[in-house]
């Protein structure tokens, strides 16, 4: 009777721990599904956004932005939403440690998701090395 109690009282403990890791998959996914990246050049004459998934949700160019070439506009842009994709990640990082944990099998799938969608961008087009 006694292994009997013990193995109830184990599988109600596996059981909470999975519901509780269930309930903090939806939390993480409910958060990324709010986040944004967003990127801009120094003077602020290109401006975008990226939504959850990555992709372009909003471009702004002002004036200034349309005094160069178009390669070298489509060069910048191309480099901002690089920017705005690595900043998405590291907030998906951020919410992922917040929930269900980097070290969790959860949160190294999201994670390798992300990064390997997104990589860093190459040290020449980092915000803090860029020229322009």
């Amino acid at each position: 009777m006694e292994n009997l109690d013990s193995a109830e009282e184990w599988l109600d403990s596996w059981v909470a721990g999975v519901d509780a890791q269930a309930s903090r998959t939806v939390e993480l996914s409910r958060r990324v599904a709010g986040l944004t990246g967003n990127a801009s050049t120094r003077d602020r004459s290109i401006t975008l956004t990226v939504g959850s998934s990555g992709a372009l949700e909003s471009l702004g160019l002002d004036d200034q932005a349309l005094q160069t070439t178009g390669a070298e506009l489509s060069r910048h842009i191309m480099t901002l939403i690089r920017q705005a994709q690595a900043h998405l990640t590291a907030q998906v990082t951020e919410q992922i440690r917040q929930t269900v944990g980097l070290d969790t099998e959860t949160g190294r799938a999201v994670l390798h998701s992300f990064t390997t969608r997104f990589p860093a961008p190459p040290d020449d087009e980092r915000p803090d090395r860029r020229a322009w």
